[in-house]
């Protein structure tokens, strides 16, 4: 279970919510946040606070490319994959990372510092490609764009 202390935490986003259920997302950010990833410990400790189903959490979970259920690096690269950034240089993009970092999609560097994911849709096609860098947006993407993020989280 929670600590009081990370207890008072969630009870400060539950409140600005009149149905416990919608503080959902911004608890799980929140968790998320503090561990690093959401374990099914957490999934059921998140339910039991919220009083909803288990299997509710999860789905959320298991949904949002944004929640992840197994350990991620420090700085997390989500590169959209879609059509728009298939055909603006996303493929280039994720070679160049592989190459950059010497991990693939799901795997995260062995000093834990970057990891990197594939994702479908971000939503804004007009900056293709685009990934996603822990919570900021960063497109039009470039080699020059990648060496400037890696070299600023190193």
């Amino acid at each position: 279970m929670f600590t009081a202390e990370y207890l008072k935490e969630l009870d400060k986003i539950k409140v600005k919510y009149e149905q416990p259920r919608a503080a959902l997302l911004p608890i799980l950010h929140c968790v998320q946040e503090k561990e690093g990833l959401i374990t099914p410990e957490a999934e059921a400790n998140i339910a039991a606070y919220l009083g909803i189903p288990v299997v509710h959490v999860h789905e959320v979970v298991s949904f949002y490319h944004l929640f992840h259920q197994e350990k991620i690096g420090k700085c997390h690269f989500s590169v959209c994959q879609t059509t728009a950034c298939a055909l603006r240089g996303s493929e280039e993009i994720i070679e160049y990372i592989q190459q950059r970092l010497n991990i693939k999609p799901g795997e995260t560097t062995p000093d834990g510092k970057f990891s990197f994911g594939l994702v479908e849709c971000l939503g804004a096609c007009e900056i293709a490609p685009i990934m996603q860098c822990n919570k900021d947006y960063i497109g039009v993407l470039d080699k020059k764009k990648i060496d400037e993020l890696i070299a600023k989280n190193s």
